[in-house]
């Protein structure tokens, strides 16, 4: 895959964590953004942002500040900015009955306290940033 040329990869769940972890930090992203269960591969591209994770199963996490469900796939992708996460895919957030797909995370710059994430259907839903942090 051409989007994927001259990326830096990491393999396995310790390796591949780091990387995703490095890569929040990095970026000005919330560290318990991403709860993934059994990472197989995390890669990077820094040319153009293009990141992906590939887990075993998919993983549902429940973030209690904010009683929000969200599903990650086995296959994530997205493009990394600071402060933000676009063209995201793999990414699902539980809203009513329904679990619309979400295709942008954007921390305000500066510094605001607040998250937002957009759908697809352009709804976009603000959370305080420390309901995000690892562990939570």
């Amino acid at each position: 895959m051409a989007e994927r040329e001259g990326a830096e990869v990491k393999k396995g769940q310790e390796e591949g964590m780091k990387l995703a972890v490095s890569l929040l930090e990095e970026f000005g992203l919330p560290l318990g953004l991403l709860p993934l269960g059994d990472v197989v591969e995390v890669g990077f591209v820094r040319a153009t942002g293009y990141m992906w994770i590939a887990q075993r199963k998919k993983v549902e996490h429940h973030f209690r500040m904010v009683s929000k469900h969200v599903s990650y796939d086995a296959d994530i992708t997205g493009y990394v900015k600071p402060s933000s996460i676009k063209k995201l895919k793999g990414v699902k957030a539980k809203e009513l009955m329904l679990w619309p797909p979400v295709n942008e995370i954007t921390v305000d710059h500066p510094p605001t306290g607040k998250i937002h994430f957009k759908s697809l259907a352009a709804a976009t839903k603000p959370f305080p940033v420390e309901a995000f942090a690892a562990g939570q």
